[in-house]
């Protein structure tokens, strides 16, 4: 009988599964991989740079902080109107890359970024520190201002403003989830002779091979 192109994909995902170690869901490698990293009291593990491009394909990438992993997507939150915001209004692809030294390992993931719902980013944002939420309505992210004394006169202003009463959640501020559809696990060896292993998304299924490094 003869094979039909998934069956060989699949077939061959699975030789490499058995030669790597991998896990099938690469979500569930990269968790594997998240905690070894935080049980290796590495500083700044949720840390990761987000690529993004303007509609016109001029990439521009940035630190960032995850927020957690939902349905197989990862989240963070920034001002909507921040430079990031705005690219990804324009073209909603990204990539995130964390990086491990300590560890010598890399992972790459590729996907379409969605916002969160409001609800979720309203909860997310009771959670930061009263002066981190003020902080988020004052400052009009990514765009000139005038001075830094002028940055800190509105602190200033809008905290006296609100005298302790509650921070509601500013409209131009929230989540992004990144859905996956390629990610790359990168584990550093001698020689230059690095282990790439490479998960890429076709109908719905999880399709894995090996990289050259």
């Amino acid at each position: 009988m003869t094979k039909n192109i998934a069956d060989i994909r699949r077939e061959y995902s699975q030789q490499v599964l058995n030669r790597h170690e991998v896990d099938a869901d690469p979500i569930i490698q990269f968790t594997t991989w998240f905690d070894e990293a935080n049980n290796s009291n590495i500083k700044d593990v949720t840390a990761f740079t987000l690529s993004t491009a303007d509609k016109g394909g001029r990439p521009s990438g940035r630190i960032v902080l995850l927020k957690g992993i939902e349905d197989g997507r990862f989240v963070f939150y920034t001002n909507y109107e921040s430079q990031k915001g705005q690219e990804l209004n324009e073209n909603p692809l990204a990539a995130i890359t964390f990086y491990w030294q300590e560890l010598e390992r890399q992972v790459r993931i590729q996907g379409k970024v969605v916002k969160t719902s409001h609800e979720n980013s309203d909860q997310y944002f009771q959670t930061r520190p009263r002066k981190s939420r003020i902080g988020a309505w004052i400052s009009p992210q990514s765009r000139p201002i005038p001075s830094r004394i002028h940055l800190i006169r509105s602190f200033v202003t809008y905290s006296m403003k609100l005298m302790g009463g509650r921070v509601d959640l500013p409209p131009h501020w929230g989540g992004y989830c990144l859905e996956p559809d390629r990610m790359e696990f990168w584990q550093g060896r001698p020689n230059r002779l690095h282990d790439r292993v490479n998960y890429k998304l076709i109908d719905g299924m999880w399709e894995i091979s090996r990289l050259a490094p």
